[in-house]
């Protein structure tokens, strides 16, 4: 308790007490369950013998000089988890799964549509060890009820693609263009958390498990949401060029140049803050010579031929920074277009507690960004470093896995852990 309040500052973090089973690789997997590990579950970490995550043999590395290395792209996402390798072919290493599972309270899988069921652990199977288990499994276009791309593979791109995100994305009359990040995989990481947390609600209501069948293009398809809507509307357009459109016209944003970088004017402009715009840029003379200076939804030609310019004859002139902060003072919506190295050194993300700063399994530091959930009530969640490849076997297996030291041995000679 706070000293100056009755205000809770100390709570348990929610999941705590709460077991996962992380059998997943890359991004989305990974990305889910290290939202459940910052607020409180046990995550063991389910990799292949030798090579463990694909992800950890990703660029770009971080190295110690004396030839070890460890993927910055394993250690954004993996944080608070142990890692326990198992070749489910063998039977012994199967068996050993099996008593984790039915220890467990969550079970989470990215292998693609039938990969579990295929090794004979299906959910049939799985609820017949443990029928309180939520087993969640994140693939490209769900393994419940089956459509006609139910069996194709799936990555970032091809769900960016297929979810409708490239098409309204990029250059009017260009190629579709992806977002600059595997949102395709984060996105469903964060319904897939959401949806064992709700899962795990009803188990402590009823007592019963269940099978959470997470699409990565339903995901990205609900992000759409505005388009669709508006679709209702319009009917088929282009996305690109509807959108360059929305934005020439002083609809969703207005981009344009400062001296070292961007902004992006945002939201109501009314006819007084307009007004208040071209008497700071030295240009009150514009509305008086055309009213579509003082409109809200001006038509393209006149926002890229007139508005812009003027607005640049000024802006172009100033750091970024100071045009954001001189318009927001007149009211508007701003916005700066960050780079990834501000963002990676942002006073408002370090003053928020968005900075995690971890081990990074050489000796040093690796600094990765934190869950966004502000559980004001609850202690902060850890920041334990990303494990090495079977770091807990011996911890793990020789429990709750129910192998003695002599077996662990064994398999361990015969390379299936």
């Amino acid at each position: 308790m706070s000293a100056n309040s009755n205000i809770p500052t100390n709570l348990p973090l929610p999941l705590t007490g709460i077991r996962v089973l992380d059998a997943t690789h890359i991004v989305a997997g990974p990305f889910c369950s290290q939202i459940l590990a910052d607020m409180g579950a046990e995550v063991i970490k389910i990799e292949r013998p030798r090579s463990g995550d694909a992800a950890r043999g990703r660029q770009p590395f971080i190295e110690d000089g004396h030839g070890q290395r460890v993927s910055s792209r394993f250690l954004g996402v993996n944080r608070n988890k142990k890692s326990v390798t198992l070749d489910l072919r063998n039977q012994i290493c199967k068996g050993a799964f099996e008593s984790l599972v039915a220890n467990s309270d969550v079970l989470l899988d990215n292998w693609g549509p039938g990969a579990f069921q295929r090794l004979g652990l299906g959910y049939d199977r799985l609820s017949e060890i443990n029928p309180r288990l939520i087993y969640a499994e994140i693939t490209g276009y769900g393994d419940g009820a089956r459509g006609p791309y139910s069996d194709w593979p799936a990555n970032n791109l091809a769900i960016q693609a297929m979810s409708g995100w490239m098409e309204v994305t990029g250059e009017p009359g260009g190629r579709p263009q992806a977002v600059g990040d595997n949102i395709g995989d984060s996105v469903p990481g964060v319904w897939a958390a959401l949806g064992i947390v709700l899962a795990l609600e009803t188990r402590r209501q009823t007592g019963v498990g269940q099978h959470v069948d997470v699409a990565m293009y339903e995901c990205m398809v609900s992000h759409l949401i505005s388009n669709m809507n508006a679709y209702q509307v319009t009917g088929p357009e282009s996305g690109r060029i509807a959108g360059r459109t929305r934005q020439a016209s002083l609809g969703p944003g207005l981009v344009f140049r400062a001296a070292d970088g961007y902004v992006v004017m945002a939201g109501v402009r009314s006819p007084q803050r307009l007004t208040a715009l071209w008497e700071l840029v030295g240009r009150s003379d514009l509305p008086e010579q055309d009213e579509r200076y003082l409109q809200q939804f001006p038509d393209a030609d006149f926002v890229f031929d007139e508005v812009i310019p003027a607005i640049e004859s000024w802006s172009s002139q100033r750091p970024k920074w100071e045009v954001a902060g001189r318009l927001t003072e007149l009211g508007f919506s701003m916005g700066v277009a960050q780079s990834i190295a501000d963002l990676a050194d942002c006073p408002q993300l370090e003053a928020r507690g968005m900075y995690v700063d971890t081990g990074d399994t050489l000796g040093g530091t690796f600094r990765s960004l934190a869950t966004p959930i502000q559980l004001t009530a609850c202690r902060p969640a850890d920041t334990g470093t990303p494990p090495r490849l079977g770091e807990h076997n011996a911890e793990i297996l020789c429990s709750l896995g129910g192998l003695t030291e002599e077996q662990l041995a064994e398999l361990a000679a015969d390379g299936v852990v």
